[in-house]
């Protein structure tokens, strides 16, 4: 068992669990007789070894961080939100709709327009189910899967019953996105090999700042982890569970909302027919928890799940290997950070050499104090 600071653990912990992962993934490689060498290698390559590798790894990324942004906050409050498909599913739909319904607004009226609707169809979505858990005392976890259903399958009904015939190709897509309501940059495309990387990635790195900003720097954030932390000491202290049950889903269906609207105006410009319910909405789920909740951990897990992603494409046509072994590595990785209970086991913690200090002064102070008597 090895000493080391609450903080190196921390750090520690989540590393460990990253490279037990990709040692898993090693062995049933071997296993299957296929060279983990050459996979890993063909997976940094494809995803970090040109422009556009890079440039997709980072639109990879980018939903993932509102997702995760959007997960973690709840889960601050004590709120295990798993409706992170379905309220991303609400606000990739409702983004792309109000572009299709507006095309002869400017720009700079339409674009914030999508997104704020595309923010506030997610915090609805996120809404009810924190309404019914602060109002009734509703399980969270059973209202939110609830919810992902039946936001997955009114978006299909919407689209192809409510939805005006001019907006869409077929009953199953809608028609691609003017300019004026896309989140695409050419210069920045172009700039990383004409990849479909896009100004998501700049509101994903203001959201990772606010979310920080927000949890440390705020009543609002302090109240959120209270609440989570203790319920009814924060009660006792004067602050209302109900209020920041709510307020904490209001924001993280908001940030997942936030993640639909990428997927929508950044990376495919229309909406279509989605069989099953969004994986950057789980993915964002297992970002946040190996990111440890933190803005910065998000931030890096987000890259790391990405790269894993696109380096997955390279590991399938590059080394030949199949794809479903970079889902094995991916659930590994998920599992050992599952089990970071056990992981951190491994060490102690080692006390900080203030608090040594203080400790020895206490001790001879005592002895002191006995002598004198």
């Amino acid at each position: 068992m090895l000493k080391v600071t609450p903080r190196t653990k921390r750090m520690l912990v989540p590393i460990i669990s990253i490279l037990a992962g990709f040692l898993i993934g090693a062995v049933i490689m071997l296993i299957w007789n296929y060279n983990p060498i050459q996979a890993y290698s063909s997976m940094f390559a494809s995803a970090l070894g040109n422009m556009n590798g890079i440039g997709e790894t980072i639109r990879e990324a980018t939903p993932l961080i509102f997702t995760a942004i959007g997960f973690a906050i709840a889960s601050s409050a004590g709120f295990f939100n798993i409706g992170l498909p379905g309220q991303a599913q609400a606000g990739w739909l409702a983004s792309i709709w109000v572009v299709l319904a507006n095309p002869n607004l400017p720009k700079i009226v339409l674009l914030p327009l999508a997104i704020i609707a595309g923010i506030i169809a997610g915090a609805v979505v996120a809404g009810i189910a924190g309404w019914l858990r602060a109002q009734f005392g509703t399980n969270e976890v059973i209202t939110t899967i609830m919810l992902n259903y039946i936001v997955l399958y009114s978006c299909q009904y919407l689209m192809q019953q409510i939805m005006s015939s001019r907006l869409r190709i077929d009953t199953d897509t809608t028609k691609t996105i003017a300019a004026n309501g896309s989140l695409k940059i050419d210069w920045l495309s172009s700039f990383f090999g004409d990849s479909r990387i896009n100004a998501g990635i700049f509101l994903a790195l203001i959201a990772v700042v606010i979310y920080w900003y927000l949890m440390k720097k705020t009543t609002t954030g302090f109240e959120i982890r209270s609440v989570g932390a203790n319920p009814y000491a924060s009660r006792y202290a004067g602050m209302s569970t109900k209020k920041n049950i709510m307020l904490s889903m209001l924001l993280s269906g908001g940030f997942a909302g936030l993640g639909g609207v990428i997927q929508g105006l950044g990376t495919y410009q229309n909406y279509f027919t989605q069989t099953t319910s969004l994986d950057i909405g789980w993915d964002g789920l297992s970002v946040a928890l190996l990111g440890g909740g933190t803005a910065i951990g998000i931030l890096l897990a987000a890259l790391l799940f990405s790269i894993l992603k696109i380096g997955g494409l390279g590991m399938q046509t590059i080394a030949g290997i199949p794809y479903e072994i970079v889902s094995i590595v991916i659930a590994a990785i998920i599992f050992f950070i599952a089990i970071q209970y056990v992981i951190g086991r491994l060490f102690k913690n080692k006390q900080a050499p203030e608090a040594i200090a203080v400790k020895k002064e206490t001790q001879v102070n005592v002895a002191d104090n006995g002598g004198q008597k």
